[in-house]
């Protein structure tokens, strides 16, 4: 049974940082995208960041520059660094695991965890 488990949000300053992470289980490691997912307008969800099997990387234009999508294939742990945050980063953060690579179609939701920038 996959689960995903965040954790590391919590409440900064405009400019200050804060690094989450996604806990997977039920799966082997490794050959998967992943991804990181906030709420938008209407129900829906944005993508911020992908990571793919082979560790190369993609984000929004939002958060270039600002944010950093990792792995731990050992721990089989994901993270989102988030650097220079600003108040309308405030939002719900999903982590997510696909079931294709390109594109990454994503299967597996966590329940999220909130960050609030002021």
């Amino acid at each position: 049974h996959v689960q995903l488990v965040e954790s590391g949000g919590g409440s900064v300053q405009a400019g200050g940082s804060l690094r989450l992470s996604c806990a997977g289980s039920g799966y082997a490691s490794g050959g998967y995208c992943m991804g990181w997912f906030r709420q938008t307008p209407g129900n829906g969800r944005e993508r911020v960041a992908t990571i793919y099997s082979d560790g190369s990387t993609s984000y929004a234009d939002s958060v270039k520059g600002r944010f950093t999508i990792s792995k731990d294939n050992a721990k089989n742990t994901l993270y989102l660094r988030m650097d220079s945050l600003k108040p309308e980063d405030t939002d719900t953060y999903y982590c997510a695991r696909g079931v294709t690579n390109i594109p990454c179609v994503y299967r597996y939701w966590g329940q999220g965890t909130q960050v609030t920038v002021s």
